[in-house]
């Protein structure tokens, strides 16, 4: 791709890893800074020269978020050429689609309609969708509050069980001691005493239990999608989790990917994407089920995930594909890729230290090859970038690396057992 024949400006919201990740593939295609909005400024975009940040107090909700977004539409208006807005979080994601009728006239927004944000949004009618597509995902209970002031928590399985938020953009402003994106709990006390602290801390949503599916984080895979303006899926990439972040408000985030092919999987997700005419980028996270051979979906994030810089590492820019499909017009007449048929290619993703990696990955063939990997120099992570290095940035990988070995040295075997 020529900047010749791709003449387009995107603006980010947001500033944490995914933002960089998605600055960074754009940068590959135009060498120029892209431009981002976002609440406050986090460590990824820090003394960089491709992020082109500005801050705006209260940018993370309405109604200052659609009142700013106003008075940005009006700094894009005389452009002529498209002006991609992409979201880096699910509020930012959420919001566009909320307002994309008020958007639209200048910014292309590849989201879906807001009614069916609301359903995927919701991991409660994600499930239903599951149910309704023939989806597995793991056995499930939901509860709400109403539940909870009746004193009616009965649970139907055996602990351990999973106990997560349905609700995920209201999660974000819930804080309690012990607060975590996602439970794992071992007693009935201790399933009583978290659900009271999530509803007496704030929290209205509803609350999903779930059966607790056994295996270590290499059971895990993610997979990263792009679909087109015509509802076509146009690319997938699956991702196999060799670690996760044991740290209790970062559980689930990964921090070791290596690519993987599954063709059962993609035809599952591209199946149920172009069935309910989904638009834009989604990341799924799965779980193999060892106990009946099948890959179960926790949730759809309608938007890239934070560790999705991995699917532009291994080769298939993540911004590439919405250039090609609202500037170029060209995605139409493309055959969807299936990304990494070819492992000669693969690129371990890391977003911890080489020797976090080492010492707490689970013990496995696959970390074999991501060893193997490391010793060929065939890996890379997000925030590290040869185009974009200084030393206010090397100073803060590094401060980030010791944070995050002493993460794993506090959390790892508690949470991880």
């Amino acid at each position: 791709m020529t900047k010749e024949k791709a003449n387009f400006t995107p603006v980010l919201l947001g500033s944490d890893f995914n933002v960089y990740g998605m600055a960074r593939s754009f940068y590959e295609l135009t060498g120029k800074p892209v431009k981002s909005f976002a609440q406050t400024r986090l460590a990824p975009t820090r003394y960089t020269k491709i992020v082109d940040l500005e801050i705006i107090p209260g940018f993370s909700e309405d109604p200052t978020w659609i009142e700013s977004m106003m008075k940005i539409k009006e700094r894009y208006a005389s452009h002529q050429e498209p002006v991609i807005l992409i979201g880096c979080g699910d509020g930012y994601a959420e919001l566009i689609s909320k307002h994309k009728s008020e958007l639209e006239d200048v910014f292309v927004c590849p989201y879906v309609d807001y009614s069916l944000i609301k359903q995927l949004n919701s991991k409660e009618n994600f499930y239903k969708l599951c149910d309704k597509f023939s989806l597995p995902y793991p056995g499930t209970k939901i509860i709400s509050k109403d539940d909870f002031e009746a004193e009616h928590l009965d649970q139907p399985f055996e602990f351990p069980i999973a106990l997560k938020p349905t609700n995920s953009v209201e999660w974000l402003d819930i804080h309690f001691e012990g607060r975590k994106k996602a439970f794992t709990i071992h007693s009935e006390a201790e399933y009583l005493d978290i659900v009271n602290k999530i509803y007496k801390n704030g929290y209205t949503s509803d609350l999903i239990i779930q059966d607790f599916i056994p295996g270590d984080d290499s059971n895990m895979r993610v997979v990263n999608a792009y679909v087109d303006k015509n509802h076509q899926v146009k690319m997938m990439c699956l991702g196999h989790p060799l670690l996760e972040d044991p740290k209790p408000g970062a559980i689930g985030n990964y921090t070791a990917i290596l690519p993987e092919y599954n063709e059962e999987i993609y035809q599952q997700i591209q199946s149920f994407l172009e069935k309910v005419e989904y638009t834009g980028y989604a990341n799924f996270d799965m779980k193999w089920d060892s106990r009946d051979q099948k890959y179960k979906l926790f949730e759809i994030n309608l938007r890239q995930g934070r560790s999705s810089f991995f699917v532009t590492l291994n080769g298939y820019n993540l911004a590439q594909w919405v250039v090609k499909d609202y500037v170029e017009d060209s995605l139409k007449n493309e055959k969807t890729v299936y990304a990494n048929q070819d492992g000669q290619k693969h690129m371990l993703w890391l977003g911890v230290p080489k020797r976090v990696f080492k010492k707490y990955a689970k013990e496995n063939k696959e970390k074999e090859i991501g060893k193997k990997l490391l010793r060929e120099g065939r890996y890379g992570c997000t925030f590290w970038y040869d185009k974009d290095r200084n030393l206010k940035r090397l100073a803060l990988m590094e401060w980030m690396n010791h944070i995050y070995a002493k993460s794993f040295k506090k959390y790892f075997y508690i949470n991880k057992g």
